[in-house]
């Protein structure tokens, strides 16, 4: 399974360009036995940011750097536990539709 974060967005203030929101997404996909159906699962989401101890001058920001931020606020490893467990219910469905007999 491959798991990946970005950054999708960023609100700031123009006065200064301090970063006050973040928007996220995680995405986990995983090969199937029909390769042109993987299993996929994804969580969007945004993180509130306050002015901390080091100031980044909005310009020189990297996506490691904000998601540094969200990682400091945010339970990584509960996000991807949730991710793992949106593809193993994929793998494994609970439910199931059809009927028992022919069309």
């Amino acid at each position: 399974m491959t798991i990946a974060w970005t950054i999708n967005n960023l609100e700031r203030q123009t006065s200064d360009g301090l970063v006050t929101v973040v928007h996220w997404g995680a995405t986990a996909s995983e090969a199937s036995n029909d390769p042109e159906k993987p299993y996929g699962a994804s969580i969007v989401n945004t993180q509130a940011l306050e002015r901390g101890d080091s100031f980044v001058n909005y310009d020189t920001l990297t996506q490691e750097t904000v998601l540094g931020w969200v990682w400091s606020k945010v339970d990584k490893e509960a996000v991807e536990a949730a991710l793992t467990s949106q593809i193993n219910a994929q793998k494994q469905p609970a439910t199931a539709n059809g009927l028992p007999w022919g069309e």
